[in-house]
């Protein structure tokens, strides 16, 4: 479909806006809603980069701007309605202001609702952590000490992962092996390796 004629086809309000909601193109999380108009729609489409319209500021704004975290476009719905707009992105870093990788991380009511992407919030978070250093922040204290530090933890996690399986203790091995699954993400992200990398070699390995 030509932008126009997807422009055409949006029912903006008096205010010449409409509600984009952004949603990961892996996991499907909803990440964030924000507004576009019609100029944001049209450089969203063209540079395959979220952009968006401000309306405290009365300006645009590009996803990533100022932070860092840029959201790449996969691919840009709309409604039964044409008053509503759904884009699946590719998200760099945290999605939302608060440095949480989905703005809707505070939850009302749960039931048999299983997160199917934490480890891909962790990967993210841990991203974010090394692009913004917090102070105080383990993650931070990891990349300052650079690669031997982190695998002397990898290390010292596999160990403990052994013990806990030795020991016969479920509690004790879940703790342990979720220390040496944080670690190695820590890793990964220390050497340039995406969670990508691991499903496309393991995709390999089942075929």
């Amino acid at each position: 479909m030509e932008v126009k004629q997807f422009i055409d086809n949006i029912r903006f309000d008096d205010k010449g806006l409409v509600a984009a909601v952004a949603q990961d193109y892996k996991t499907n999380e909803v990440l964030m809603v924000a507004y576009m108009n019609k100029e944001s729609v049209e450089i969203t489409l063209n540079e395959k980069r979220a952009c968006y319209f401000s309306r405290s500021r009365n300006c645009l704004w590009r996803k990533g701007d100022t932070s860092g975290h840029v959201q790449h476009l996969k691919g840009m719905y709309y409604d039964c309605d044409g008053d509503a707009i759904l884009m699946k992105v590719e998200q760099t870093g945290a999605a939302c202001h608060t440095g949480a990788y989905s703005c809707f991380f505070n939850k009302v009511y749960e039931d048999g609702v299983t997160d199917q992407s934490v480890i891909n919030k962790v990967y993210n978070q841990i991203i974010n952590r090394r692009d913004n250093p917090q102070e105080g922040s383990y993650t931070n204290y990891l990349f300052d000490k650079g690669l031997d530090k982190i695998l002397k933890k990898v290390g010292e996690e596999t160990s403990e992962v052994i013990i806990g399986a030795k020991n016969k203790n479920k509690e004790e091995l879940v703790y342990e092996m979720c220390d040496l699954v944080y670690h190695s993400l820590v890793l990964m992200v220390n050497e340039g390796v995406t969670i990508d990398d691991l499903k496309k070699e393991l995709t390999k390995r089942h075929k």
